[in-house]
Parts: C-alpha cells; sequence; structure tokens
C-alpha cells in the first residue's frame, strides 16, 4: 500500500508542477552560481515540507488500515451476534408450541432485515423457504372428528401463511429499502400452497421457483403481482381444486415456466395479464377439468407454448386477449375434450393458432368463433 501511495503521490505532484510550468509558458530554468540566504531558505523549507508530506501520506495509510481493520471487527462482531441470534430464531421456528414457532418465524424476518450481509440475509430467506417446504398434511387428509390434529393443523397454517404474508410485505418494499427482499432467491419447491396471499409483490431478478409446488383448497393470490427478469418457474406444479390468481399481473422479460404442470378443476386466472417480451412455457401441461384464463390479457413479443399438452376436459379462454409480436403455439397437442375459446382478440395470433394446431379437432372440443 505504500509504495503505491508514494508512486500515486510522486505522479499527482509531477502532473501539478508540469501543468504549471506550461500555464506560465517557461522558457527554461535561469542558471546562477550562487544562491542568497532566502533561496537557501525556500529549499530547506521544500525539504522538509516534502519530508512532512511524505509522513502525512504514511499516517493516512495507517489511518486507514486501522479503520479497515475496525471495521472487519465490527463486521466479525456483528455477524456474531447475528449468528447467536439466527440459532435461536431457528430453535423457535421448531419448537412444538404454537406461539414460539409463530414467534420464531417474525424474529428470523427481522434478523433478514437486520443482516449485515447479503448473504446472510439470504440464509434467513432459504430458512423461511425451508420451513414452507417441510412435510405438511392437508385439511382433507386430516383423521375425522380428530380435533387435536386439526388445531395442530391451524396452528401450522397460521405460521406458514404468516411467512407468505412477510415475504410478500417485504416484498412489496422499493427495492432501495434497506428492508427490501427484491433481488433475492425464493425456493417453494414441493410446497403445499393451501392458500396465501403474494399479490403486489415485485419479484425482480433472482431465482423464484415453485417447482413440484401444489396449490389446492383456498389457492394463491398473485394479483398485481411484477415477475421482471429472472426465471419463474412452475414446471410441474399440480393446481387441484384451487384458484390461483394472476389477475392484472406483469411479466416483464421474465421466463415463466409452467411445463408439465398439472391442471385439474382448479382455474388459474391470467387476466388483465401483460406479458411484454420473455417466454410463458406451458409445454406438455395437462389440462383436466381445469380453467386457465387468458382474458383481456396482453402480449407483447411474448412466446407462448403450449405444445405437446394433453387436454381432456376443462378449458382454455383467450376472450379479448391483445397480441402484438410473439407466437402462441399448440402444435402436437392431444385434445380429448374441453373447450378452446378466443372470443374479441386482436392481434395476428387467431390464424397462427388455428394452423398450428396440426391436427383435426376432435368432436369433444369446442372451438369458438375466431380460430
Amino acid at each position: 500500500m505504500l509504495p503505491l501511495v508514494f508512486t500515486v503521490a510522486v505522479l499527482i505532484a509531477g502532473f501539478v508542477f508540469y501543468t504549471g510550468w506550461d500555464l506560465l509558458d517557461a522558457r527554461g530554468l535561469k542558471k546562477q552560481q550562487k544562491i542568497d540566504s532566502a533561496t537557501l531558505f525556500d529549499l530547506v523549507k521544500l525539504s522538509f515540507g516534502v519530508v512532512a508530506g511524505a509522513g502525512g501520506l504514511v499516517a493516512l495509510v495507517v489511518a486507514y488500515r486501522r479503520q479497515r481493520v475496525d471495521e472487519d471487527a465490527a463486521l466479525r462482531d456483528t455477524t456474531r451476534l447475528h449468528n447467536e441470534r439466527f440459532t435461536t430464531a431457528v430453535s423457535q421456528l421448531g419448537d412444538t408450541s404454537p406461539t414460539v414457532r409463530l414467534g420464531g418465524v417474525h424474529a428470523l424476518a427481522g434478523l433478514a432485515d437486520d443482516a449485515p450481509t447479503r448473504e446472510l440475509r439470504q440464509t434467513c430467506i432459504d430458512v423461511l423457504c425451508a420451513f414452507l417446504r417441510l412435510p405438511y398434511t392437508a385439511e382433507s387428509d386430516l383423521p375425522p372428528s380428530d380435533s387435536a390434529a386439526r388445531h395442530d393443523y391451524l396452528a401450522l397454517r397460521e405460521a406458514r401463511h404468516t411467512v407468505i404474508r412477510l415475504i410478500r410485505d417485504h416484498l412489496r418494499l422499493p427495492q432501495e429499502d434497506p428492508q427490501s427482499w427484491q433481488g433475492h432467491d425464493f425456493d417453494f419447491t414441493s410446497t403445499v400452497f393451501d392458500g396465501g396471499d403474494l399479490s403486489e409483490a415485485k419479484f425482480s431478478g433472482g431465482v423464484v421457483t415453485f417447482a413440484d409446488a401444489t396449490f389446492s383448497g383456498a389457492g394463491v393470490k398473485f394479483g398485481l403481482t411484477e415477475f421482471s427478469g429472472g426465471t419463474i418457474d412452475f414446471g410441474g406444479a399440480t393446481f387441484s381444486g384451487a384458484t390461483v390468481n394472476f389477475s392484472l399481473a406483469t411479466f416483464s422479460g421474465a421466463t415463466v415456466n409452467f411445463s408439465l404442470a398439472t391442471f385439474s378443476g382448479a382455474t388459474v386466472n391470467f387476466s388483465l395479464a401483460t406479458f411484454s417480451g420473455g417466454t410463458v412455457d406451458m409445454r406438455a401441461v395437462t389440462l383436466s377439468g381445469g380453467i386457465i384464463d387468458l382474458t383481456g390479457a396482453q402480449f407483447t413479443g411474448t412466446a407462448v407454448d403450449f405444445s405437446h399438452g394433453m387436454f381432456s376436459g376443462g378449458r382454455i379462454g383467450f376472450h379479448h386477449a391483445a397480441f402484438s409480436g410473439g407466437m402462441v403455439d399448440f402444435r402436437y397437442v392431444e385434445f380429448s375434450g374441453g373447450t378452446l375459446t378466443y372470443l374479441g382478440a386482436s392481434g395476428s395470433a387467431p390464424r397462427g393458432l388455428l394452423r398450428s394446431l396440426g391436427t383435426p379437432v376432435p368432436a369433444g372440443v369446442t372451438l369458438a368463433e375466431g380460430w
């Protein structure tokens, strides 16, 4: 560090001297065999000034190093305190008492807000998501007439829904807010969702995965949620008897993956959603008795791929959808029933969709006017 500082100082001094020389339009130095006492005194002052400047540079570097050491020590102390609080919060999260467990959820969320580094905040978020991924018995699978089991279920559901609510609240904060969780990763793989509200959240960047998750019961609200950039993965998810609401959601430059998802008696509502850029991958989905509602959706430069799907019953609706660029692909879909509607849509998609069906429409499938 010291040689580097001296080198920089010499370069700066040389630059200043050369600039002053040039501004004075000097042609050379006047030679003289003898110097007077004033000139000698000036040389002595210059020598002491150089020594003092060198000492000042050394003091500056030493002070900088001391500050770095103090900052590192403070970070270590903060990290140690964070780890102690983390251990306590995690132990509360695993407690059998519903109130202690709920306190652990709030403690871990508060600990994420106070985390000294981004990595430690991500660790807290990972633990909250892992809590949602733990084995969970749905209400329909509870033993009949077992009040104790039902009380345990309701207490656990309250804690789980609190986790979802806290994630939503932090994702609603502006990205510049120090307590915002935008840009972090959220792993909900194989999670059972029997309710929850993620509406108006902003997933910007990061990896968000709901792969192999199960949506049943009350479903999940994603209304007015913003997905920008990154990857949102619902691959292999099961939508069974639930309403999952993406109405008025915005997908901007994101890859949204629903491939291999199963829709059985569920309603997935994308009405008035906006898709700009990116890809909506619904390849090889299975639709039986469910509804995929894209009423009034806006597609701008977005590829929507339903190829290789299996549709037996249910309905896919594009009522009043608007297309500008992009493509909607239904190639190699196996139809054995259901309704495919495309009423009042605008743009160039209907004719392309009709061509992309590729095979004669079976008797059990209804194509509305416009196809």
